[in-house]
């Protein structure tokens, strides 16, 4: 659609007003933008409202989003602005997992979306397809001579510490592979409701990540020769220092392989304290202003629904 994509983030206290409490902190999420592979500026604390003024000021043509309608506290449109002057786009949405269905998740506490899809505050399902993780993914190739690194894990709620891991991860190579084992895997190993995020959701918001070249989808949990031959030649195996892992089911030690051949390497952990486990435990601790949140997003959905249903109807 261009070619340079600037990303506005809202402020915690706009997202409140307008929408209830986020799950990630404005500041996580400014650095999560800024690590995902296609984004050329963030903008943070960019207004809820997009003025043509705040456009202008960062040299932008066009204001692109979904084709859905997304409104103020009041009701209003947010873009109604840019529209009236010309200067909005639209890409078609991506119908699949948003924040709601991820707190409704966490909320719910079991493993049944792994199972079966969501009703309450969800989106429709989402299918993955092959075409939607060739858009995701770069198709790059290892090169001869290159230092290829591996990594794996479960990558679930993908969020800062994750990217901060897989940063330092890039910088012991020139290659990054990473393995996400898949929900299975990691439902054993890490038991009660985890995954929250299922396999496909979470190898897309791992080949987002401008660190990452390759994912190995449903990797093994204990590192094999395949892993490190099979894709490319893996150089490193990494590993978080301060993240304790688990046996395989089988009582193998995972990463006994790369030990043996001298490749294993901890890495130290990234700077924050963010964790899968540390948001699920915002959420829970916070249960009922979640459960409100997300009831008011439900209504609010209905009534942007609506307004999408007689604009299609102006437009017929």
């Amino acid at each position: 659609m261009g070619g340079f994509l600037v990303v506005g983030v809202h402020s915690d206290a706009d997202i409140l007003i307008n929408k209830g409490p986020t799950v990630m902190k404005e500041e996580e999420r400014y650095a999560a933008v800024a690590a995902c592979k296609w984004v050329d500026e963030v903008v943070p604390n960019a207004p809820y409202l997009t003025s043509l003024e705040w456009m202008d000021k960062y040299n932008c043509d066009v204001c692109v989003h979904g084709d859905d309608i997304t409104t103020m506290a009041d009701g209003s449109d947010c873009y109604q602005a840019v529209k009236d002057a010309g200067r909005y786009w639209e890409c078609k949405r991506t119908q699949g997992v948003s924040t709601t269905e991820l707190v409704g998740r966490m909320l719910l506490m079991s493993s049944d979306h792994l199972r079966k899809q969501q009703h309450a505050a969800s989106t429709s399902p989402f299918l993955p397809t092959s075409q939607k993780i060739v858009q995701f993914s770069e198709g790059k190739e290892a090169q001869s001579g290159d230092r290829v690194v591996y990594v794996d894990g479960a990558f679930d709620l993908f969020h800062i510490g994750h990217i901060e891991f897989l940063k330092k991860a890039k910088e012991e190579g020139d290659y990054l592979l990473v393995g996400v084992h898949d929900d299975d895997v990691v439902n054993k190993i890490m038991g009660s409701n985890f995954p929250i995020m299922n396999l496909h959701e979470r190898v897309l918001s791992v080949l987002q990540c401008k660190y990452v070249d390759e994912v190995i989808i449903g990797a093994p949990y204990t590192v094999t020769k395949d892993v490190l031959q099979k894709i490319a030649k893996v150089s490193v195996v990494c590993h978080e220092k301060s993240v304790a892992y688990e046996n395989d089911v089988d009582g193998r030690e995972p990463y006994s392989l790369p030990k043996e051949l001298g490749i294993y390497k901890e890495i130290e952990a990234p700077s924050n304290d963010i964790s899968t486990e540390t948001i699920i435990d915002r959420i829970i601790e916070n249960r009922k202003l979640y459960e409100a949140r997300n009831k008011r997003k439900l209504e609010k959905a209905a009534l942007e629904d609506k307004m999408l249903e007689e604009r299609d109807k102006d437009r017929q």
